[in-house]
């Protein structure tokens, strides 16, 4: 039996630029457009040329996609105007691609609200901007704004908005859920409707996630008949997101319901690039990725509970849904207070120490973690630290750099600034060294103060002067006089790998002290940085 053709349309560059606090730069959208084309989607929605200076220089650049369709986006020509004289119409076929989308709207409400026109105005202008597309021999698609409430309030005023784009030639005809709010059965039984009068093969889907059903809605207007899937990176865009393309792809890849009906353009060997796609999203927004996404967050395989780590160890299935390499991505075993035997030996393992799982070093290890998280630590999200414990109870580990004493004071000055000043005495080699700084705030002080002075720190300096805090979180765990404070610290390198050290104690510049001191010794440790002093420590 032969599989039906899914089309795979992004608009992150154009949907997802409306996202709050996302602004892309010319160099962004490139980077993006050769993420995407490398990965094999249809089309890509490249923007709105003429609505604003970034998309129209965007248009003006020569972009040679090897595999997708760059598309112009527009809405329909201003009533008044005609299709010829329109500037929006204009800009439109001056981008200079082969395929253009446009949105106009498809429920009544709107079009006397929003646009104060007629119905029948409205329809004209979805009639006369197609003609002039098609004329033109682009690949015309309509994108049918707020169809489906247009649908459920008036359904043959909304079927007569899509009959003016497909009866004057428009390729695809695309569902529009603009305020995200309709849910999965209605999208079945409307589509279902909609397919009676424009083939299937003909139709497109394009959801919001108000309700947190974008993309059971997308799989549930495939499976009604629609073929074009409308969707962004990691579901951005406007509001709450759009259809989250990291999600839809691999399941119409790797879920029979779906595999065995429909083909992608995209090739199997790329679903495995969907990870670093999405995550390649995230370091051009600056943004912390969402490790809880689905297929390709850095929790989508995560397991920590002794129980489930147990079962996975014997075969990943018990607890998997996929083989997360099939999208790039990887199994991580969590070490925490509900970890069990086989949760330390999988992440001694994955860290490259091979241990007898009856070796007394394990039960102590295990032991020391229950306890320290006990006290507030918490391992769960401090890779770093958790090897440097793990390699200081099951071998001898390089002291790097010893702490003697350190002071810290924090003072407001007579222009109402406040800050911060820190001291340590440090020990290298025997050698004594006084590290001096300010900063914003105490854990800042304390970096700069060694960061200042990295150059006296001897044969360790060379390898700490690219290493950068990006991230400081504390939580204080209990109230009161006896209250705890933990520190979690997120550190990178010239490498772009992050990691993650803690420190807790009663007193928040200790705290900070210990998970500064912790990524300090981590990156000297994985640098393979020279020590004279070893410690089991």
């Amino acid at each position: 039996m032969s599989k039906e053709k899914l089309y795979i349309f992004d608009t992150t560059l154009r949907d997802g630029a409306q996202t709050q606090g996302v602004d892309f730069s010319i160099d962004d959208k490139l980077k993006i457009t050769e993420a995407l084309d490398v990965l094999g989607v249809d089309y890509i929605e490249g923007g709105w040329p003429g609505a604003n200076p970034t998309d129209t220089e965007f248009f003006q650049k020569k972009i040679n996609c090897k595999n997708s369709i760059l598309t112009a986006f527009g809405m329909t020509k201003k009533t008044g105007r005609s299709a010829d004289n329109d500037p929006g119409l204009s800009a439109l076929l001056n981008s200079n691609t082969k395929a253009i989308c446009i949105v106009g709207k498809s429920w009544d409400f709107h079009v006397d609200v929003a646009l104060g026109i007629s119905n029948e105005e409205n329809l004209e202008n979805i009639s006369e901007s197609t003609k002039i597309f098609v004329k033109e021999k682009k690949e015309f698609m309509f994108d049918a704004e707020h169809f489906f409430d247009g649908y459920k309030t008036n359904p043959k005023y909304a079927i007569s908005c899509l009959k003016a784009a497909y009866e004057n030639g428009a390729r695809w005809i695309v569902l529009c859920d603009t305020n995200g709010g309709t849910l999965p059965h209605e999208v079945t039984k409307i589509v279902n409707e909609v397919t009676k009068v424009i083939p299937g093969k003909n139709l497109g889907i394009h959801a919001h996630n108000d309700t947190g059903n974008a993309v059971s809605n997308t799989l549930a207007a495939v499976l009604a008949g629609v073929r074009q899937v409308q969707g962004t990176i990691n579901g951005l865009g406007e509001r709450c997101g759009n259809a989250n393309l990291m999600s839809l792809i691999p399941t119409f890849y790797l879920k029979k319901d779906f595999s065995s009906k429909f083909e992608l353009n995209i090739k199997k060997n790329n679903i495995k690039n969907l990870t670093q796609c999405s995550r390649l999203l995230d370091e051009i927004l600056n943004r912390k990725p969402n490790k809880h996404l689905p297929y390709v967050g850095a929790a989508a395989f995560s397991h920590k509970g002794g129980l489930h780590v147990s079962a996975v160890q014997k075969d990943p299935k018990t607890y998997e849904h996929i083989n997360p390499e099939e999208v790039g991505n990887v199994r991580n075993i969590v070490v925490s207070d509900q970890a069990g035997k086989s949760n330390i030996l999988s992440r001694l393992k994955t860290i490259g120490i091979e241990i007898k799982e009856n070796d007394p070093k394990v039960k102590k290890l295990l032991d020391e973690v229950k306890d320290r998280e006990f006290i507030g630590y918490s391992y769960d999200g401090a890779d770093a630290s958790f090897e440097l414990l793990a390699r200081r109870i099951m071998s001898k580990i390089p002291r790097y750099i010893l702490i003697k004493e350190y002071d810290v004071t924090v003072k407001k000055n007579s222009t109402g600034n406040i800050i911060s000043s820190a001291k340590a005495n440090l020990e290298v080699d025997g050698e004594k060294i006084i590290c001096e700084g300010e900063g914003n705030g105490p854990v800042n002080a304390l970096d700069n103060a060694i960061r200042n002075n990295v150059d006296r720190l001897a044969k360790y300096s060379k390898y700490l002067k690219d290493l950068k805090l990006v991230d400081y979180k504390v939580r204080i765990l209990n109230t009161g006089t006896n209250a705890t404070t933990r520190v979690s610290i997120e550190s990178t390198d010239k490498s772009g790998k992050n990691w993650f050290t803690i420190g807790v104690s009663p007193n928040i510049i200790d705290a900070s002290f210990k998970a500064l001191i912790d990524s300090l010794d981590y990156k000297l440790y994985k640098e393979k940085a020279p020590a004279d002093m070893l410690s089991n420590e």
